[in-house]
């Protein structure tokens, strides 16, 4: 009998090659428990997925309840599911009024395509700008707007019309044009380091798109539902986007994402041709309930304006340490860079060996995250910290 382990290798498709896997039996709040019974940390969140921690009671009692009824039945429009139109209110409400119809999908990188078809679909128009080292998805259209050549060169051709800006460069912003469908940003880029807009370049953004007709689109993948210590990123800044893509932290720990925008716009959908954007399993019943209970924590127990005085206990500790060199944070998201001494590889190692859940950044080779769910207690950062800086020293080369 092969080990799940031996199975793994073989027969599971994987983007990197992985060693020693972990195998995990459980999961409950900020803690992973593996198959020899050793309990790791969780710094980040499965990628700013499980935002109210993991196996939030309020989100399986939703889900219990929901599969007590019905789960897959269509999603094309032809039946009222409770779940799905309950979430999309609680959305909207919690919106801008221009941002008020929610078409669901599964994934970010779905919520990406939908947003650049409804984009091409009102413009009539194919110029694509998107931003270094941003990331977005996996899929064709996605990763046509990903900002770093490496990840993508490999598989062109890819979308066409697509024009590459550099973050937080204001002198570039006049690139936007009349022929400019749509503007694919990340309010503060997530993969890059967590890096932050400089004062008024949002709003400029916003601005060119106005003057040229553009459509803005925000990704608020890893940066929606409360991370950045408001519930929504762009609420930093004067700034709303035409659509706006969520996924990640939207399911409570489910599958689930969407593209939000007016219903004026997405009604562009409906006519030439009819079925303009279609998925089967998009806004499904379950991850809906979910979605819809772990919006409702993170309201009622206000966790995305607490995620701000926990990011900054981690700051305050860590941005005086010998072996850090710099600190950028959006609420309980940061990114840490280390001194130049310290190889990232090995120190990722440490993490592992001293049971911490801790990742890189893609386009950010000194750094990494930390992105505990919210629901992180005090003294559950305090142990986080005191953990950090062990592998930090034990990164020390000799």
């Amino acid at each position: 009998m092969l080990t799940n382990r031996q199975l793994f290798q073989l027969h599971l498709g994987l983007p990197s090659v992985v060693g020693n896997p972990v195998e995990i039996v459980r999961a409950e709040g900020i803690y992973l428990f593996d198959d020899e019974n050793h309990k790791y940390l969780d710094l980040v969140s499965g990628v700013s997925v499980s935002n109210v921690g993991h196996r939030h009671p309020k989100v399986i009692e939703a889900i219990h309840k929901q599969l007590e009824s019905y789960m897959h039945v269509m999603v094309y429009g032809k039946f009222v599911h409770s779940p799905q139109v309950k979430l999309a209110a609680k959305l909207a409400e919690n919106l801008p009024g221009s941002l008020d119809t929610v078409f669901f999908v599964n994934s970010g990188s779905e919520a990406i395509e939908g947003a650049l078809k409804l984009a091409k679909r009102i413009t009539n128009r194919a110029e694509l700008v998107h931003f270094r080292n941003a990331y977005h998805g996996g899929t064709a259209g996605a990763l046509s707007m990903l900002g770093d050549e490496n990840m993508k060169n490999a598989f062109r051709p890819l979308v066409p019309g697509t024009r590459l800006l550099d973050f937080n460069n204001f002198s570039q912003i006049d690139e936007i044009t009349h022929k400019t469908a749509a503007v694919l940003i990340e309010p503060i880029q997530a993969e890059a380091g967590i890096i932050l807009p400089k004062k008024g370049y949002l709003e400029a953004i916003r601005d060119r798109c106005n003057k040229t007709g553009s459509l803005l689109i925000f990704d608020e993948i890893q940066m929606g539902f409360g991370r950045t210590g408001k519930l929504f990123a762009f609420e930093h800044f004067n700034a709303i986007p035409d659509i706006i893509c969520l996924a990640k932290a939207m399911g409570g720990g489910m599958p689930i994402g969407a593209f939000i925008s007016s219903k004026e716009k997405m009604l562009a959908f409906t006519h030439h041709p009819e079925l303009g954007h279609i998925t089967t399993f998009g806004g499904h019943p379950v991850s809906c309930a979910a979605s819809l209970a772990s919006l409702s924590i993170i309201l009622e127990e206000d966790l995305h304006t607490k995620a701000n005085q926990k990011g900054k206990l981690f700051e305050d500790a860590l941005k005086k340490y010998s072996l850090v060199k710099d600190i950028r944070r959006a609420g309980l998201m940061l990114g840490v860079e280390i001194v130049p001494e310290i190889e990232i590889g090995q120190l990722m190692k440490n993490f592992k060996k001293n049971y911490l859940v801790v990742d890189q950044f893609l386009f950010h080779s000194k750094a990494f995250r930390i992105a505990p769910p919210l629901t992180i207690t005090e003294e559950e950062i305090n142990e986080s910290i005191l953990l950090i800086k062990k592998s930090l020293n034990q990164s020390i080369p000799l």
